[in-house]
């Protein structure tokens, strides 16, 4: 996991269009170097009179040297737009763009391991360094410069909760949404070996829900490798079976992806869980190693 920072050469694909044109201007306001817009079709154009504008990734990044995209574009075009991004072999893809059919992204995943390219996405509401760089469309107002990691599959949850650590003086390393599609390209395992490692962390903060086994395999390597405090949080204890809650990954499909398999796997692992976001503040207060207080 690679963390990008004020230095970053950003390229936005899809800037021209409406949510890509807002959210370009709120990540320059945030101070993120974007460097270039992708738009096929409107290549010599130019955004806000500073931002060129090219017909493919392949020529921003060979003109502007960009290593990073963030994806304003739309699902019938999204799994070209992805091809496109990792055959210029960008280090980092934020896919904003929501409702990418599965099989599409099974063809994405297949490409992602024959590359060097990360996936953040699809689906994600992108990451936020504190007064670094914003990659997405996480609000910047309630993110504040700390030491706590905060990673999330679901946006909501991950605004809500970055909110009250600021509120309460708990500031971020960084925020990072999955996103909550079904099939993504970066998974909780993935942000976890980077903040263990980081050494500008020293607390994490998980926020999961139901469906699929990410938090599960989050268990496994917390168990095996994590030794910084973590708290968890898993939604969706209520959820009936077979009923999609919210976006594409939450819904349990059988005995696969309940709440309670993952409440399990995480106390087995000794992860310290709060049951509401308030509680998650409490927690963070108190320095413990897994499952024991100090």
């Amino acid at each position: 996991m690679w963390l990008p920072n004020r230095e970053t050469r950003v390229l936005v694909q899809g800037i021209t269009g409406r949510e890509g044109a807002y959210h370009t201007h709120e990540m320059l306001a945030y101070g993120t170097n974007i460097v270039a817009g992708v738009t096929p079709g409107k290549g010599g154009e130019w955004l806000f009179e500073s931002i060129p504008i090219f017909d493919s990734v392949q020529e921003a990044r060979h003109a502007t040297g960009a290593t990073v995209s963030v994806m304003f574009v739309p699902p019938r075009a999204a799994v070209d737009a992805l091809h496109e991004a990792i055959s210029a072999r960008l280090e980092l893809i934020v896919c904003i763009t929501e409702n990418i059919p599965v099989r599409d992204m099974m063809h994405v995943k297949r490409l992602l391991a024959l590359s060097h390219t990360r996936l953040l996405g699809p689906s994600s509401p992108g990451l936020i360094v504190p007064n670094q760089i914003k990659l997405g469309i996480i609000p910047s107002e309630i993110v504040s410069a700390g030491n706590v990691g905060v990673v999330s599959r679901s946006s909501t949850l991950l605004y809500e909760v970055t909110e009250l650590l600021t509120h309460n003086g708990i500031g971020q390393r960084a925020c990072i949404g999955l996103g909550g599609d079904a099939v993504s390209g970066t998974h909780f395992v993935d942000v976890l070996a980077f903040f263990e490692d980081d050494p500008y962390t020293d607390r994490v903060v998980l926020i999961g829900e139901i469906g699929g086994v990410s938090e599960q395999q989050a268990a496994r390597f917390i168990r095996e490798r994590m030794t910084k405090p973590l708290i968890a949080y898993i939604v969706g204890k209520t959820a009936p079976k077979n009923q999609r809650m919210g976006h594409a990954g939450a819904i349990v499909e059988g005995e696969i992806g309940s709440y309670e398999d993952k409440i399990e796997a995480l106390q087995q692992a000794g992860v310290r869980l709060a049951e509401t976001p308030d509680e998650i503040v409490r927690l963070l207060a108190q320095h413990y190693v897994k499952g024991e207080t100090m």
